[in-house]
C-alpha cells in the first residue's frame, strides 16, 4: 500500500482538526475533498511529515511518518499550492535546483534526472528559458517537473490547477493521469469538483476532520438521489418540505432540493412554493453529479456557504 492511515489524529487544544481517518491509497489518483477548515492540509502535512500526529498512525510506501520520516521524504514528492518556480533562474536551473536539494550528487546522474523531468512535462523546448516569461500553466508544470526529478512513488497535489485558465487545467490533468500510468500515486487536494469527478479514480470527503464519504466518484453519484433546482426571488427560509424531499441549499434565491423521483417531486415542490407566495423563475431537474454528493456530505457547517446579507449590502450601498 502506497498511503496508508490509521486513526490519524490531530488536535489543536480543544479543537479536533482532523478526527481518527483511516486512509488506503495504491496506484491511483485520490482526491480529498473538503471545505475551507475540514482538515485537508493539516492531513496532507502528516502525511508528508510537516506536521506530527496527535494520535494515530500512516505510512507512506511502508515508512512510518513518525519513526521513519528520511525515508518518507525520500519516497515522495510534495507540490503545494503556491508558486515554488525561482523566477530568477531558468528552467533547467530550477529543476536542477530540487535535484542537488534532493540530494542527486553525481553530476551525469543528475543532469539525466533533470533532462527526463523536463521532457516528462514538455519544456524541453524551454528549459534555457528564464522562468519569468513563462506562463501560469508551464510553471505548474516546471513544479511537477521539480518534484518528479527523484523518481517519487508518491506525489501529493496540492490544488494543482488553481488559477489557471481552462486549457492548462485540462493539460496539467493529463500530465497527472499520465504519471498514474506510470505507476506513480497521486493524492491531490481540489476545489475543483468537475476535475476530480472526471480524472479522480477515487475521492474521500472531509467535514470538520472526519472522512463522511469516499468511493470512486461514478459509484457516489449512483447512489444519490435526482437533483431539483428552483430559481425564484429572495425568499424567507423554508420551513417544511413535502414528504421524501431533502433540502440542500437555499440561499440567494436558489432552491436545490433531492428526491428519488424528481420528475414527481417537482410539481409537489411548485405547489408548495405557490402556496409560500413564492415568484419561481426557473426550475430543472437532473441527474446528479460530483458536486451534489459533496453538497449533501458537508452539509450547511460548509464556512463557504455563508450567505449573502442582501440588507447589509444594501445599507452599505447607500452610505457611499
Amino acid at each position: 500500500m502506497k498511503i496508508a492511515a490509521y486513526g490519524l489524529t490531530k488536535q489543536y487544544g480543544s479543537n479536533r482538526a482532523v478526527n481518527g481517518i483511516d486512509l488506503s491509497v495504491e496506484n491511483e489518483v485520490y482526491g480529498l475533498l473538503g471545505p475551507n477548515g475540514s482538515g485537508k492540509t493539516t492531513t496532507v502535512s502528516m502525511l508528508t511529515t510537516l506536521l506530527r500526529p496527535t494520535s494515530g498512525s500512516a505510512e507512506i510506501c511502508g515508512y512510518d511518518i513518525q519513526t521513519q520520516q528520511s525515508s518518507v521524504r525520500e519516497c515522495m514528492s510534495y507540490v503545494p499550492q503556491d508558486m515554488a518556480v525561482d523566477v530568477r533562474l531558468t528552467g533547467r536551473e530550477n529543476v536542477d535546483l530540487f535535484a542537488r536539494l534532493y540530494g542527486i550528487r553525481n553530476r551525469n546522474e543528475r543532469r539525466r534526472r533533470v533532462d527526463e523531468a523536463l521532457e516528462i512535462m514538455n519544456l524541453s523546448d524551454r528549459a534555457d528559458d528564464m522562468t519569468k516569461g513563462y506562463s501560469g500553466g508551464m510553471r505548474r508544470r516546471l513544479e511537477l517537473a521539480q518534484a518528479l526529478v527523484h523518481q517519487p512513488q508518491v506525489l501529493f497535489l496540492d490544488e494543482p490547477t488553481v488559477g489557471l485558465d481552462v486549457a492548462a487545467r485540462r493539460s496539467i490533468w493529463e500530465y497527472i493521469v499520465n504519471l498514474r500510468n506510470h505507476g506513480v500515486t497521486i493524492f491531490v487536494t481540489t476545489h475543483q469538483m468537475d476535475e476530480a469527478e472526471r480524472y479522480c479514480d477515487r475521492v474521500g470527503i472531509l467535514k470538520k476532520g472526519d472522512l463522511v464519504n469516499e468511493g470512486v466518484p461514478s459509484d457516489l453519484t449512483s447512489s444519490m438521489k435526482a437533483v431539483i433546482t428552483i430559481r425564484t426571488d429572495i425568499h424567507p427560509p423554508i420551513s417544511a418540505l413535502p414528504e421524501g424531499i431533502e433540502m440542500v441549499r437555499d440561499e440567494n434565491g436558489e432552491i436545490m432540493v433531492a428526491a428519488d423521483d424528481g420528475s414527481e417531486a417537482l410539481p409537489r415542490m411548485l405547489k408548495l412554493l405557490s402556496e409560500l407566495s413564492v415568484k419561481v423563475y426557473s426550475s430543472t431537474v437532473r441527474e446528479p453529479t460530483l458536486e451534489d454528493v459533496y453538497l449533501q456530505s458537508v452539509g450547511k457547517t460548509n464556512p463557504d456557504n455563508d450567505t449573502f446579507n442582501q440588507k447589509q449590502f444594501e445599507n452599505m450601498m447607500r452610505r457611499r
